[in-house]
């Protein structure tokens, strides 16, 4: 059984050429992995049904998508900081047991010791990610 590997980004990465760049380059680093992206209708359905039924959408992530990953590879922002919710997913896989990746907006990849990662506030997250897709300074 293959594992999966989830792509943890912010949102403001979603459906961009980024994004697809990295899924190519994740593909290719990581033939054995099925990558989990979640940018997909399924999982935005579960979001919104969970933050509807139980208060907060990111807990679907927590409870539903993360267990059933077996690794995880996550995108900071270009000046290295990581948003609270995307470190959040990854601590969420290492505590697992599976292995965590970093991916950088230029496509390299390396293992991360997620106690040396910046990690920004939650409100500072929100602010970067409201950002317009289009300023590439945004991600």
């Amino acid at each position: 059984m293959r594992r999966k590997l989830y792509f943890g980004h912010p949102i403001n990465v979603y459906g961009t050429e980024l994004e697809k760049r990295l899924l190519d380059r994740i593909t290719g680093a990581f033939p054995e992995w099925d990558i989990e992206n979640p940018n997909q209708p399924s999982h935005e359905a579960g979001y919104q049904t969970w933050k509807k039924e139980r208060g907060n959408g990111m807990e679907y992530y927590f409870q539903v998508v993360l267990p059933a990953c077996g690794g995880g590879i996550f995108l900071p922002f270009r000046d290295g900081k990581w948003g609270a919710g995307v470190f959040g997913e990854a601590q969420a896989i290492a505590r697992q047991g599976g292995p965590v990746w970093e991916i950088t907006h230029r496509g390299i990849i390396s293992t991360v010791e997620l106690r040396e990662v910046r990690v920004l506030s939650v409100e500072d997250t929100r602010s970067r990610i409201r950002t317009p897709t289009g300023d590439p300074k945004s991600y």
